[in-house]
Parts: C-alpha cells; sequence; structure tokens
C-alpha cells in the first residue's frame, strides 16, 4: 500500500523537531559532569516531570501496536495490561519511596548498585546488571519495529525505510549521548501531549466513522465477534495465563532498568508517592485503545496482518494531516522510550560490570565518559539483532518480563526483610532464572505465564535455603541496612530488655 507524502513529512518534521529539543534540553554542560547528573539529572524532577518521564517510558509504541494487534488477533486477552500495571502502581507506593531514599543518600543509580550495597555482595550485582542489560536489548528492539513500522505504513514509495529508522537511532544515540536523561525527560511532555490528545481523538472518531458510534460498535461485536470480548477458558492462554501474566508483569514493571531510571530522577520520595496514585490515569488511553483492535478486526480486509492493525487502520480512515500526527506520536513512542532505555543499560554496563570488574580504580570523569558512549553500543547492539532476528522480539520480550521479575525478591523483600542473605538471593534468582528458561524453551507452562514459575522457584529456594545463611546475615551491618533496619533493630532490642 502506498504511504501518504502530506502524513510522512509531518511525521518527519515533528520526530526532527522532537530530537532537535532533546540536543537543546543539554546544551548545559552540567547535565553531562558527573554520572548522576547524566543518568538520573541529579535527582532534581519534580511529581509532574517524573510522571511524563515514566509515562513516556512505560507507554510506549509496542504499547499501543503490541496491544492493538494483540486485541485484533487474540481479543480480551490485550486487557491483561490494565491489571498489571494497576498492581505495578499499587505495590510501587510503597517500596519505591524507600528505595529513593536510600539511593538519594548514597548516590546509587541502578538497581544493581543498591543490591552490591545492601548485601556487600558484588556477584549479585553482576547477576543483575547481565539480566537487566540483556533483557533490555529486545524491548529496544521492539521500539526499533516500531518506528519501521510507522515509517513502512508513512513511507512506502518515498523512502528507504531500513535507512531512516537506522538515522532515526542515531540521532537518539546522539542526543542521549549529549543530553543524558534531561533530552527524553522534556521531549517526553510533547510526547505525552500527543499521546492523549491524539489517541483520545482516534478512540473518540474511529467507532463513530466505521460505525456510528462508540454504542453501535458494541452492539456488533457483541452480536457478530462476542470472542473478542471474553477470555478463553481453555487452551495455552486462558483464565490461568491471563492472572498469572498480570501478576508477574506487574511484579516486574518497576525492575526493568529504565523504569529504575525514572523512579532515580525524583527529587523527593513525595514525588513517587504521587507518581504511584496519578499513573493510573494513562490506563484510561490504553483500554480505549484496545478497544481499536476490535475496530480494526471488523473493518480490515479478512487476513491482514495483525502487526500494522492500528497503522493500517489510520491510513484508511484519515486524511495526510492526522495521518502524519498520529504516526509522529507513536513514532515519538519509540524513540523517547528507546533513549530511557540506552540510558538505563548503559547505567548498568558502565557502573556493575566495568567499574565493578573491569577497572575498580577507574576516575569518575571517564566512567562517565564510558557510561555516556556506551549508548551507541546498546542501540547498535539493538539494530542489529533487530534486524537480524525480526520475527522474534515480542517473544523475546515476553521472555524479558519473566527474567526481569526474578530479581523482584533481591530488590523488594530486601527492603523490608532484615534477616535476608546475599547466598540464598543468589541461588534464588539463579534457580528462578534456569526454572524459566527451562519452562519456555520446553514449552511446558501448562498454561501458566512462564516467569511465574520462575518466581515461585525463586522465592521458594530464598526462603527455605535463607535460614541456614542467617546468622551470618544478623552479624553483618552496613550504612544501607543500618538506614532500613535501625528503627527495627532498636525496637527489638527493647523488647528482649523487656522480656
Amino acid at each position: 500500500m502506498q504511504g501518504n507524502l502530506t502524513a510522512l513529512l509531518i511525521t518527519s518534521f515533528i520526530v526532527l523537531s522532537v530530537v532537535l529539543i532533546g540536543f537543546i534540553a543539554g546544551r548545559d554542560k552540567a547535565s553531562r559532569s558527573s554520572v548522576e547528573e547524566w543518568s538520573v539529572g541529579g535527582r532534581r524532577f519534580g511529581a509532574l516531570l517524573v510522571w511524563l518521564l515514566i509515562g513516556a517510558d512505560l507507554y510506549t509504541a509496542y504499547t499501543f501496536l503490541g496491544l492493538t494487534s494483540t486485541a485484533y488477533s487474540a481479543g480480551s486477552l490485550a486487557f491483561f495490561s490494565i491489571p498489571y500495571t494497576i498492581i505495578a502502581f499499587f505495590i510501587s507506593y510503597f517500596f519505591l519511596p524507600k528505595l529513593w531514599k536510600v539511593s538519594k543518600i548514597h548516590k546509587l543509580t541502578t538497581l544493581a548498585d543498591y543490591a552490591k550495597e545492601r548485601f556487600d555482595s558484588k556477584l549479585l550485582s553482576l547477576l543483575i546488571a547481565i539480566v537487566g542489560v540483556l533483557m533490555l536489548i529486545p524491548y529496544i528492539d521492539l521500539q526499533l519495529a516500531g518506528i519501521q513500522d510507522t515509517l513502512t505504513v508513512a513511507g512506502t514509495g518515498y523512502i528507504n525505510v531500513k535507512v531512516v529508522v537506522i538515522l532515526s537511532f542515531l540521532l537518539v544515540a546522539l542526543y542521549t549521548f549529549f543530553s543524558g536523561i534531561k533530552g527524553p525527560t522534556y521531549t517526553a511532555i510533547i510526547k505525552d501531549i500527543l499521546v492523549w490528545v491524539i489517541m483520545l481523538f482516534l478512540v473518540a472518531s474511529l467507532p463513530i466513522i466505521h460505525f456510528g458510534g462508540w454504542g453501535s460498535m458494541m452492539d456488533k461485536l457483541v452480536v457478530d465477534s462476542p470472542q473478542l470480548l471474553t477470555i478463553p477458558t481453555t487452551g495455552p492462554k486462558g483464565i490461568p495465563w491471563f492472572v498469572t501474566a498480570s501478576l508477574v508483569s506487574g511484579l516486574a514493571l518497576f525492575m526493568w532498568a529504565h523504569a529504575a531510571t525514572g523512579v532515580f530522577t525524583a527529587k523527593s520520595a513525595d514525588a513517587l508517592r504521587k507518581n504511584a496514585i496519578f499513573l493510573p490515569l494513562y490506563n484510561i488511553v490504553l483500554i480505549l485503545v484496545i478497544f481499536l483492535g476490535f475496530v480494526a478486526f471488523h473493518v480490515l480486509p479478512e487476513g491482514s496482518n495483525p502487526r500494522f492493525a492500528l497503522l493500517h487502520l489510520i491510513q484508511m480512515s484519515y486524511g495526510g494531516v492526522v495521518q502524519g500526527l498520529a504516526y509522529s506520536t507513536i513514532a515519538l513512542a519509540s524513540l523517547i522510550p528507546c533513549s530511557i532505555m540506552a540510558i538505563g543499560a548503559s547505567n548498568l554496563f558502565a557502573n556493575n560490570i566495568y567499574r565493578d570488574f573491569i577497572n575498580p580504580n577507574v576516575k569518575p570523569a571517564k566512567l562517565t565518559m564510558i557510561t555516556r558512549s556506551m549508548v551507541f553500543v546498546v542501540i547498535g547492539l539493538a539494530l542489529i539483532f533487530g534486524m537480524l532476528f525480526p520475527t522474534a522480539l515480542v517473544s523475546l520480550q515476553l521472555l524479558g518480563v519473566s527474567g526481569m521479575v526474578q530479581i523482584f525478591p533481591a530488590i523488594v523483600f530486601s527492603l523490608f526483610w532484615r534477616r535476608q542473605t546475599k547466598e540464598a538471593t543468589i541461588i534464588g534468582l539463579i534457580v528462578g532464572l534456569i526454572v524459566t528458561f527451562t519452562v519456555y524453551a520446553t514449552g511446558s507452562s501448562f498454561g501458566i505465564y512462564e516467569g511465574f514459575w520462575g518466581l515461585l522457584a525463586n522465592v521458594a529456594v530464598l526462603v527455605v535455603l535463607n535460614p541456614i545463611f542467617e546468622k551470618k546475615a544478623l552479624l553483618k551491618t552496613n550504612p544501607i541496612i543500618e538506614q532500613l533496619f535501625s528503627k527495627q533493630a532498636e525496637s527489638e532490642k527493647l523488647s528482649k530488655k523487656s522480656a
């Protein structure tokens, strides 16, 4: 299908303008003066900026294209994304402020930093860093796929899509290298405004264009395709899969390096509590966007590629101007999260692999430059991987969720459990990863999300083995343990005295 030149020009203009703003955001040399400034903005972002940044971080092109594609082909299974984000935001209210306070005082910029200092274990830090980087590459690839699909629909017949995709991601790498977290933060403001305005416009107008209104659309769905509105009770992806996928994805959400990066930019713990309350507002858009997959199911020709469901629906429903605004929104929802993900992955590699294991005596200035330069490596690897294995991206990203949730006990449990030991935590993490990948490779999930089996094994091993090493852990202390549990220790002493 031929692209639309007007749509392509509008998309190009908006994307290039936003990338330019990304460069301007980092014009102050202070933004790249240290790892802390470059990666988490010196922890000076207020509640609104953090809300926009985390929103831009989590609600990506894959969210919109992937969910409409899932709704188009698998119906209501796409709705698992609603409870999982609610679970994530609910639990984040209780543990993110605590994690932020520790990270602020001890100048930690990654979850692996926290694990290293909390457990005095570079090995655990290394494991978390490796998992974080490896699981993030396919996620960055999905952003690559998002902009590639958008340009394919908008630019067919006018541009070489692969060349433009490579140039786009190189521009993002350059502005990320130059501006650090300030680039995607300030460009996220534009992206999120477009998401709210354009996506709400689409969900309001598309049912009117094709069915005469939402009521008529729902009547047609109920009569002609009721299977789209029900979750299967049998098969590999039924209600057990839906429940466990929601739970695992919710627990994993803030374990991702890019989500943690957004969290560490906050200037106060209260900003994170406000985010936990107001971030679910994005689900208003998300719920309605899923219904666009149902619209596409009835409107697009039979046999259409689900991957392009939303894009082709836009193409056949609007003129060039609206197409351009919609495509640029989706393109920005690819590029801006890619920038934040690259920062998160670069930070993990430079701080928790290079500094801790390759060059422990590295000077701060050199470490900052290495961290910034790793952006090109991360994005370059993602480009290569995405072009070599384009059909594996979605399944690998879903596997990535199952992998990332395995660090949840190491991070979240340890914020509240004084007696948690590094030995049991490391063994649990390794067992959880092995079980997850074994279940995935053999296809023996029994209708349960793969990561759930891994997490179950992880926690079971942690609980069973922890008492073996507990005495040693109780004798050990460090500044983070003292900060987290000093009041608890005092109350335990007082109760012993009174007894």
